[in-house]
Order: C-alpha cells, then sequence, then structure tokens
C-alpha cells in the first residue's frame, strides 16, 4: 500500500461516494486473509494494520512482525482486487438507494433487449424491467425506442438493483399530470380518483380547493394543449377529466358524462345506484361494450344500473274507442264556416264564446250572439236561421 492507492481511495470518496472507511477495512479483511493463507504459521495470531495516513501495512504474526518484502506484492495485488469487488457493489448499493428514492415517480430510458415478454430499459447507469403485466397491450416498442414509464418498485438481488416499471398503472396517468399542470403539483387541484382500461379510455376526478380555479380547465389546459400531451404519450387512449363532487348525484352526473341522466335513484345501504336515461341517451351513457358505465362505477365506488326510461301506459280500450267515434262524428258534421253569415273572421270569435257546432248557434239567442265582436242584430238573426236550416236539411 502506497500513496498512489491512498490518492485512489479520495479520488473514489469524492467522486463515486464510497467512504475510505468502508474500503480501508474490506482491504484489511482481504490482506489479513491473505496473510494466513501465506504465513501459514499460528493463523489466529495474525493480524493486519493500513496506517490511513501512509498507508503503511503493518503485519505481525504473534508479537514477531513480518517484513514488507515478504508480503508487499501480494498486499499490492490484494488491495486492488478488494478495491474493485467493492467499486462495484457499492455502485450497485448508491443505485439501489437512488432510484429507490425515485419510486413512485416517472423515469425515461431506451428499449435494450426484450425477455421472455419482458421489456429490459437501459436507464443510462443501469438497467430496469417494464413486466408484461405492466405494459399496455396495445403498445409496440422496438430496439432503441425511447420509452417513459412510472417507477412501482426496487428490489435487492445477487446480480444488482431490479427495477420495475409500469405503463400500465393508473399512478402513471396522475404522475403525468402532474407533470403537465402545474396546478396538480402546487397542489391546488387534486385528482381524487382514477378509473382505467389501458389503451382503451381513462376517466379522471379532480377537484380544486381554490373556487376561482376550474380543475377541469385547469388539466385540460388551453385548447386541450396539456391533455393532449398526455394522450399523446399514451399513444391515443381517451382520456375523460370530471368534477369530483362529495354529492353522489352530482357526481355521478358528471362521471356518466357525456350521457344526460333523467333521473337518479340511490341504495344506499348496499351503494348501488339506478341511472334512468331517455332513449336517446343510453347508448352513451353505457358506452362502447360497457365501457363508460364500468368506468363510472370504478371512478365513484359504486355499483350503477343503467336503464331506460318507461313507455306512457296505453289508453283504456273504451275511452279510445270513444275518442275515435267522436273525431268521426265531429268529420261527419258541417263546418260552422258554411253557415251563412259566418265569415273567416267570425268563425274563430263563435268558437271562442262556446258555439262551435251548428245545434248551438241554432239553439243561440240572438241578444247572445249580438255581444259577441263582429256580430249585429241582423247578422245574429241570418246565423241562427242558416244553422236551423242547415240542420233540418240534416235531418231529412
Amino acid at each position: 500500500m502506497n500513496n498512489e492507492i491512498l490518492n485512489i481511495l479520495d479520488s473514489l470518496e469524492r467522486e463515486r461516494g464510497i467512504s475510505k472507511e468502508i474500503l480501508f477495512e474490506a482491504i484489511e479483511s482481504a490482506l489479513l486473509s491473505a496473510a494466513r493463507k501465506i504465513l501459514g504459521r499460528d493463523k489466529e495470531n495474525i493480524s493486519v494494520k493500513v496506517d490511513k495516513e501512509t498507508g503503511e501495512i503493518k503485519v505481525t504474526s504473534g508479537r514477531k512482525k513480518v517484513r514488507s518484502e515478504e508480503f508487499g506484492r501480494i498486499a499490492a495485488q490484494t488491495a486492488k482486487q478488494v478495491i474493485i469487488q467493492k467499486i462495484r457493489e457499492a455502485e450497485k448499493d448508491i443505485i439501489y438507494e437512488d432510484y429507490t428514492k425515485k419510486v413512485t415517480t416517472i423515469t425515461t430510458g431506451l428499449v435494450h433487449r426484450f425477455e421472455k415478454g419482458n421489456i429490459i430499459v437501459d436507464l443510462g447507469k443501469t438497467e430496469a424491467i417494464l413486466p408484461r403485466s405492466e405494459q399496455v397491450s396495445k403498445e409496440r416498442y422496438k430496439q432503441g425506442d425511447r420509452i417513459r414509464a412510472y417507477i412501482m418498485e426496487t428490489n435487492k438481488t445477487s446480480h444488482g438493483p431490479q427495477i420495475v416499471l409500469s405503463r400500465k398503472s393508473p399512478e402513471f396517468i396522475k404522475k403525468l399530470f402532474e407533470l403537465e399542470v402545474p396546478e396538480i403539483l402546487e397542489g391546488i387541484v387534486e385528482i381524487r380518483a382514477i378509473a382505467r382500461e389501458d389503451g382503451e379510455r381513462t376517466k379522471v376526478a379532480v377537484y380544486s380547493k381554490d373556487e376561482k380555479i376550474d380543475p377541469v380547465g385547469s388539466c385540460v389546459g388551453m385548447r386541450g394543449s396539456r391533455v393532449k400531451d398526455i394522450v399523446r404519450e399514451l399513444h391515443g387512449e381517451r382520456i375523460d377529466i370530471v368534477r369530483w363532487s362529495d354529492d353522489t348525484r352530482t357526481y355521478l352526473k358528471n362521471a356518466l358524462s357525456p350521457a344526460e341522466i333523467s333521473k337518479i335513484n340511490i341504495d344506499r345501504e348496499h351503494k348501488r345506484i339506478e341511472a334512468i336515461l331517455k332513449d336517446d341517451q343510453l347508448s352513451i351513457g353505457i358506452g362502447k361494450h360497457g365501457q363508460n358505465v364500468r368506468l363510472a362505477s370504478k371512478l365513484i365506488g359504486w355499483e350503477i344500473d343503467i336503464r331506460g326510461e318507461e313507455p306512457p301506459e296505453k289508453e283504456p280500450k273504451v275511452e279510445k274507442a270513444a275518442a275515435v267515434k267522436k273525431e268521426k262524428e265531429k268529420e261527419k258534421a258541417p263546418s260552422i264556416s258554411k253557415i251563412k253569415g259566418v265569415g273567416k273572421k267570425t268563425e274563430p270569435v263563435l268558437i271562442e264564446a262556446g258555439f262551435d257546432s251548428l245545434s248551438k248557434i241554432a239553439a243561440a239567442d240572438v241578444k247572445e250572439l249580438t255581444k259577441l265582436e263582429g256580430i249585429g242584430k241582423k247578422g245574429a238573426e241570418k246565423i241562427i236561421a242558416s244553422a236551423k236550416e242547415m240542420l233540418n236539411n240534416g235531418k231529412r
């Protein structure tokens, strides 16, 4: 051990964050093991000490000091091997600790290779795994593609740290919104719930702590710029942003958007909701293959049943038949417009006053008709006489 190796240790401590104390302990342990193999005498009484200031090695066997010439070359080789090994171990530990702190954040890497359906991602200092179970089924990658993913967890293995990624987790959506929407990162707007069918459609419920700030508008952005960036990252997956509410009825209406609900029946005991929609809104409420109602149910945490409005009750056959007969009789009866003295202006006046048939006009008194606007005494007499004549001719 000499000044050169001491300089190397100083450099490692500065550049890679590996403590010199750890390296000195490891070197002393390795040298002690080497000394026991070389000297082979009274193994239990052999000790090795490295001077941390000068790098000088002191080896003793019992009370006897072992000469450096006898041990120097082997000591240098052993120290070199220990340093290399410790560097590798320390780097693995540093990477593990670094990415453990990054769990629940988003990282970016390059697709390196494929192993049994899993994607191995090169993160620069290390590799990560995107398991098949955490991949979006519709997404396809090739070697060298840039990929962003959510760091789910880190594990220690004999081969080094294992970093597990996900693009399928709803938390990935949440982190993308945090990156794109400053109001969420600042804590003004909150994401209260996410329901996702990866690769197809996602519903996000948002809430604003500040009444002046619209949570939906903040997430959508100017002309949809913010949500468009997220949709682009998700390769076209549809994103519905809805306003969260502590009122179940309001929250349901928002969650089932864009469908319009006519009536809501709530069973709080069993956490079930019956949503009644008009016929033209049913398909919108249910969605493609039931997707809209399924995601709305996940979002609010209630079971949702959707049905159409009840059709109006049919009229009783007797009443309907009577109404039809009455209409036919009206059609057969002569119109009051054919009465002499009844013109276009007089007809609506008579009808409004209740004189809407020949029989009613024929039975009327002259004084009753003269009270109506536009009908004088002679006109009233003419109208009544004509109505009576028409009735008599109709009876013959």
